[in-house]
């Protein structure tokens, strides 16, 4: 049996996300204001060896972003969370049409490698169990190679947000786990960001 490939899990939920039960990774939790004595290692310090799984806060680059009050942490953590993955290898998860992706000049996907070897596969949450559709972009530095994607027949049960315009009555899915990350996606994150160890 080979050696496990340590993996950092960066910008992640120390307490309540999956990725301190997952052998061999790493976790450094949120970078901002909200950070307390167990939110004592900022993933932005990161500078190594092992490849990456990073959570950087949507709020600062997503659809919602002007009502954005801090609480995962800063919009740097963006930004330096694609300088990381580019410097270790590995996977940068993000709501699709992240503004980040403008910001950072990374490729849209289907568009091909940047000059860094790094690559956007879109994928949605609710294939590992996530209750809401919540499309997803990755950028991946170091594969080519994914592991295999699931697929969840059963759909979603929630939404993140209803609105006035939704044609279905799924219920909304409450703030607090709305950034929660499903724990076989974390898994399968880990097991991608395995892939990109150089």
């Amino acid at each position: 049996m080979g050696l496990v490939v340590r993996v950092a899990a960066l910008y992640v939920d120390p307490i309540r996300g999956p990725y301190p039960r997952i052998p061999g990774v790493d976790v450094l939790g949120w970078a901002g204001p909200r950070q307390g004595s167990f939110w004592d290692r900022d993933a932005r310090d990161y500078g190594g060896p092992d490849p990456i799984v990073a959570h950087p806060p949507c709020g600062p680059w997503g659809k919602w972003r002007r009502r954005y009050k801090g609480g995962e942490g800063d919009a740097d953590c963006g930004p330096r969370a694609i300088e990381q993955a580019r410097a270790s290898g590995g996977v940068v998860e993000h709501p699709a049409f992240s503004t980040l992706w403008d910001a950072c000049d990374l490729p849209r996907p289907r568009a091909g490698f940047d000059e860094f070897g790094g690559w956007t596969l879109s994928v949605s949450q609710v294939d590992w169990g996530h209750p809401c559709p919540k499309p997803t972009w990755l950028y991946i530095v170091g594969t080519d190679t994914i592991p295999p994607i699931p697929v969840n027949l059963d759909g979603p049960t929630h939404c993140m947000v209803r609105l006035r315009r939704n044609t279905h009555d799924r219920p909304e899915l409450p703030k607090r786990d709305r950034h929660l990350t499903p724990p076989a996606f974390a898994r399968w994150l880990v097991s991608l960001a395995r892939r990109c160890a150089s």
